[in-house]
């Protein structure tokens, strides 16, 4: 027999007990136990052996967990493990019921006291729910939605005979696919797919990192880029609706995003795979046009218009804001422009704007006394709530307008009256410009202006080397026609010595790692540390063998800044998404709660991963 003797001579025998269970002591060393832990592990004597050992589980966690217990596999059975405190003090022990220490007992000997303590931990046989749990889950649907990307311009770019021929590829490898995880298959329109796919299924499906996604690139057309396909799941919904919602909000991501992805939407988290080529170019300048339209209505239909972009502002925010406020102009509204910081790359361009008086420049506090709900808040350069320069504003009116080329992600704006959310171009200031071209006025924009807006388009695209497509020349050469000198735009990206010292050291301390990944940590703080680090970042990919950099350093203020950049092959948007920021393919960044070393070694650790 196996007991405790308390003071009072009250017995509590072990084995009495209905379950497999055994005392150990504060170390995780097991003292005693009952003969029903012979279900539980295979050895004649478990006495003096250590529970982690048996287990896989420490004393700190099982502690932790207490009577809520944690599971084991062992002997091809579930067991719920939980942990009942005891009382042990030299040759009599006590019987505690899961008492805390005695509060009056001095800290000295309370360290004493906690060694000598016993647990009680018992092993209940839950192999039967466990089974039934697994069938739950293995039963649930998860509702997978796909759809062909630029099906329109795929078809327009096929000739009439090879129609046919590809649609009916295409629509054989999803269905091949789908087979192969049991999954049945809705057509609901030439380019769109419905799946539901069971729950054990749909493990292998992510495991195999939706591998339709490479294999549909294989399919030849007469277009000049490749069949792609954007996918959204939904899972773990509390009913069918939910988890078809869930679906919808994903596929809404991955097209957000530039699609060629798939995005996996749960109550708490979502994961990205996939999303390795650029977004294809639209020729149909139709939304542009429909959304330039839509919104001068709306500017006509406000009282006043304030226009921010995110925190920090760089020159294609800057770009665009300025170019709203002539939009603005044009429709007789008085507008606002909300800034609360200006940093030295944008110095130069906001004191000539500012100097001409034909613009009103406010900071956030300003705004948030300003704004009510005859306005209209026009955001752009982000579509997330968190980054814009006066966060308070989205809530102050119902007429929110969001004109980005960033590609979605989860936490975007959702109360949105308009959204130009276009991810293939290649700067706010080419979709501000083509909204300006429809607009009805053949010359609307200053000089300054389309310098701005040109400038933004230059720096988005390292100088028109990356992400630039035809509609972005032509948006280039109506900003030329509108008077926009390279020359001064040039004169706008010009840094101080001291800048380009910095910026030449943090290219010298640059690391060159196998894979074709390049890292440097600028050091110390500086004051337009994000220039820099963006700056330093394209010049890293100059170096031959360069397939992706990363650069990082703080602000004056000690926020970390991350810059990364790639020449397509390796999307650092998921990267930096992984440390809380975003962007493109080629071109991300973020402002991780860490220092700049902690954040290369988490990038450093991601791209092993990958």
């Amino acid at each position: 027999m196996v007991s405790i003797m308390s003071e009072n001579k009250f017995n509590f025998n072990i084995d009495m007990m209905p379950i497999a269970a055994c005392f150990v002591n504060a170390k995780g060393k097991i003292k005693s136990a009952n003969d029903k832990i012979g279900d539980v592990f295979v050895y004649h004597s478990i006495e003096d052996m250590d529970i982690y050992a048996l287990t896989g589980v420490r004393m700190s966690e099982l502690i932790e967990a207490g009577k809520k217990g944690l599971k084991i596999n062992r002997n091809d059975k579930v067991f719920l493990i939980s942990l009942q405190p005891m009382w042990n003090t030299e040759d009599t022990e006590v019987f505690d019921s899961g008492k805390e220490l005695d509060n009056d007992v001095d800290e000295s000997e309370q360290g004493s006291l906690q060694e000598n303590r016993l647990y009680l931990i018992s092993f209940q046989d839950v192999t039967s729910y466990a089974q039934l749990e697994r069938q739950y889950e293995e039963s649930k649907a998860c509702i997978c939605k796909i759809t062909i990307d630029n099906f329109d311009e795929l078809v327009n770019s096929t000739s009439a005979e090879h129609r046919m021929p590809v649609a009916t590829k295409v629509d054989k490898r999803i269905r091949e696919w789908a087979a192969t995880f049991d999954a049945a298959v809705n057509k609901i329109r030439d380019e769109h797919y419905l799946l539901y796919i069971p729950y054990k299924s749909f493990e292998s499906m992510r495991e195999n990192k939706f591998s339709v996604l490479e294999d549909i690139k294989t399919i030849e057309t007469d277009a000049d880029f490749p069949i792609s396909l954007s996918i959204g799941v939904g899972i773990d919904g509390e009913s069918y609706h939910r988890t078809q919602e869930y679906a919808t909000a994903a596929l809404e991501l991955a097209l957000g995003r530039g699609g060629d992805q798939a995005v996996v939407k749960s109550p708490n988290k979502v994961d990205y795979y996939g999303g390795i080529n650029q977004s294809v170019e639209k020729s149909n300048k139709g939304r542009a046009r429909v959304v330039g339209h839509a919104l001068m209505q709306l500017i006509k239909q406000s009282d006043r218009v304030f226009i921010m972009g995110h925190r920090s502002a760089d020159m294609d925010s800057f770009g665009a804001a300025l170019g709203i406020y002539r939009l603005a102009m044009i429709c007789d509204k008085k507008a606002h422009i909300i800034i609360s910081n200006v940093n030295n790359s944008l110095k130069d361009i906001f004191d000539l704007a500012e100097k001409t008086g034909d613009y009103s420049f406010i900071d956030a506090e300003k705004a948030k006394e300003m704004i009510d709900e005859k306005d209209v808040v026009v955001v752009v350069d982000t579509h997330r709530a968190s980054y814009v320069d006066c966060p308070e504003a989205l809530n102050l009116t119902s007429k929110i307008v969001v004109i980005d080329h960033h590609r979605r992600a989860e936490d975007y704006i959702k109360n949105a009256t308009l959204t130009l959310l276009e991810s293939y171009a290649s700067s706010t200031a080419e979709l501000v410009t083509e909204i300006l071209q429809y607009s009805g006025e053949k010359k609307m924009l200053v000089k300054l202006e389309a310098e701005a807006l040109l400038a933004g388009m230059t720096i988005d695209t390292n100088r028109f080397a990356v992400k630039t497509g035809v509609r972005t020349f032509e948006a280039a050469a109506f900003l030329r026609r509108s008077k926009a000198d390279t020359t001064e735009v040039k004169r706008f990206f010009q840094t101080d010595i001291d800048a380009f010292k910095k910026r030449a050291q943090c290219i010298s301390d640059a690391i060159f790692h196998d894979g074709g990944f390049a890292t440097s940590i600028c050091q110390g703080k500086n004051l337009d540390a994000a220039v820099i680090h963006s700056q330093v970042a394209d010049e890293l990919l100059n170096v031959k063998g360069v397939k992706a950099s990363f650069v990082a350093g703080m602000t004056e203020e000690g926020v970390t800044v991350i810059s990364a950049r790639s020449l397509g092959e390796v999307n650092v948007q998921l990267i930096m998404e992984e440390l809380g920021g975003g962007g493109h393919l080629t071109t991300a960044g973020a402002q991780p709660d860490m220092t700049p070393q902690e954040a290369m070694e988490k990038v450093l650790k991601l791209l092993e991963e990958r």
